[in-house]
């Protein structure tokens, strides 16, 4: 049985929590809140053991606690301290939540905190562990459409809608030190956007060679944003590779009907032999996921045009997914989907774009 800690027990503690509570193999054997009371909730909101103990100082949980799994669901900038904290501690599986830091030095020293001790270090990234994200990715890599040359992804935010976010977590994201540095900070880029940077990676399975970013102002987020990039050539490919990103505002936009964030996605991924459309992420589940003209999956290939439609249509599953593939992957002691590495190259393509933005250029990774 494993022993499991959560860091955390705020708005995103309601999903990540899915994965562990009908398993066996697993248990929650304590939590860390700064305010107590709003742990207390969360432990009678899932039925977890009444006397399970409580912390809110998650030093203290830790050196306290015999744990195997701790769940890292604190704001960015605390990412690296209680990484690192949990690795002195040898636990044996660190989860941490998206970004997985704010600059690359604190990347560095979380993944080596992690190797001396023999951790295993995963960067929670549900997205792609959406169940048709990831049919998405099984047709691609079975050569289903060719070799893919380009991807778009555009993530289109809403004002109104999904479920609320306290003020205390707002608060912290207009502190430009904590969310990306750069002149106003990259709530969009940094935040929203890594599910995005991940994606680009995921589905090509290529780094990034350079990237180019265009901002705009509004209401406090680095948005409308739009980014271009080029993948390197570490293999050979019929067309060079390369992508976009947009980040786009509908600020009257009720996403009314979205259990989640007034968010969505939509991803065209173009390749040799036809095209991919995928439709929603964030929002899969709302009254769009029926709609005839926007299932999930479309493919155009061989003349025909093919739909993908039966999915479970609710974003907690990506949760789901994900949470019972990093409980594996620790059981057999293999490297996760993101590993410390793997997300250091998305967080290097991610502060590159911020980068590009505030030098008004195009920016190599190298």
């Amino acid at each position: 049985m494993l022993k499991v800690g959560i860091i955390g027990t705020g708005v995103i503690f309601d999903l990540n929590v899915l994965g562990y509570l009908n398993r066996t193999d697993v248990e929650i054997t304590c939590l860390c809140n700064r305010t107590i009371e709003k742990a207390k909730q969360k432990v009678k909101k899932f039925s977890l053991n009444k006397n399970i103990p409580i912390y809110s100082d998650y030093k203290e949980m830790l050196d306290n606690e015999d744990l195997d799994i701790v769940e890292i669901l604190l704001p960015h900038h605390l990412h690296n301290v209680a990484t690192v904290y949990a690795a002195q501690n040898e636990i044996k599986g660190i989860s941490v939540q998206k970004p997985m830091a704010l600059t690359l030095e604190e990347a560095d020293k979380m993944i080596e905190a992690c190797k001396q001790s023999g951790s295993i270090l995963s960067i929670y990234e549900n997205f792609i562990f959406a169940p048709h994200i990831m049919k998405a990715k099984e047709l691609l890599d079975s050569d289903y459409i060719g070799d893919p040359s380009s991807i778009r992804i555009k993530t289109a935010i809403g004002a109104k809608g999904g479920w609320e976010i306290p003020e205390s977590a707002e608060k912290w994201r207009k502190d430009p030190k904590k969310i990306g540095g750069a002149h106003g900070g990259s709530p969009i880029l940094l935040d929203n956007g890594w599910h995005a940077f991940s994606l680009a990676w995921w589905f090509f399975n290529e780094e990034i060679e350079k990237v180019f970013v265009w901002t705009d102002k509004y209401q406090g987020l680095d948005a409308p944003a739009y980014v271009m990039f080029k993948y390197k050539q570490n293999k050979e490919h019929l067309v060079p590779q390369y992508g976009n990103m947009e980040f786009a505002l509908l600020p009257e936009m009720n996403f009314s009907d979205s259990k989640y964030y007034p968010v969505d996605e939509f991803i065209e991924i173009i390749a040799s032999r036809g095209i991919m459309k995928i439709n929603q992420g964030t929002s899969i589940g709302n009254k769009m996921s029926e709609s005839e003209i926007f299932p999930p999956i479309v493919i155009i290939r061989d003349g025909k045009v093919e739909t993908y439609r039966d999915f479970e249509k609710d974003w907690k599953y990506s949760f789901i997914n994900a949470t019972n593939y990093f409980i594996e992957a620790v059981k057999n002691n293999k490297n996760p989907i993101l590993s410390g590495e793997q997300a250091r190259s998305i967080l290097k393509f991610n502060l590159s774009a911020i980068k590009s933005v505030e030098k008004g250029k195009e920016i190599f990774l190298d």
